[in-house]
């Protein structure tokens, strides 16, 4: 096979769904570990995970509110492009709020969520961003345990 230019179809690797942004992530660490929040909408998380189907993979994002442990936004899709997973996730989460000034929304260094356009939302309804250490799941613990291991 290999004097052929053949090889065998393999059994295909699992997506990166935290790629690393192209800029500096200045977001501070607002959260430091204490997922606790005092009533709902004071303490946002979010994530992208992946499920693996026939045709590919598709994607979720998810929004989840700590005081309440429940997914108050979430959008799925087959790619994970900023305008198509994460903002839609974030744009719902949103509308569910009742009020979203002071709000914290922590997240990991992937680049749809350093994006500018996903910034631009965040600061336009008064949701300070944070971010824990790269690499370091444990800095996104909540939001990692709602979309399990990838």
């Amino acid at each position: 096979m290999r004097l052929a230019g053949v090889s065998g179809k393999g059994k295909g690797g699992s997506p990166i769904t935290t790629r690393k942004a192209n800029v500096p992530d200045l977001r501070p660490d607002l959260v430091e570990r204490e997922f606790k929040a005092r009533g709902p909408n004071k303490l946002w998380v979010a994530d992208i995970t992946y499920v693996r189907t026939r045709k590919g993979f598709v994607y979720t994002a998810f929004v989840t509110d700590v005081y309440s442990r429940r997914i108050v936004g979430w959008a799925l899709s087959d790619s994970m492009r900023t305008e198509a997973l994460p903002l839609q996730a974030l744009n719902q989460a949103i509308v569910s709020a009742e009020e979203t000034t002071g709000l914290i929304h922590h997240s990991d260094h992937g680049s749809q969520y350093v994006s500018v356009v996903y910034n631009q939302r965040l600061s336009q309804h008064g949701i300070a961003a944070s971010t824990g250490t790269v690499g370091d799941s444990y800095d996104n613990a909540l939001a990692e345990n709602v979309n399990g291991p990838s």
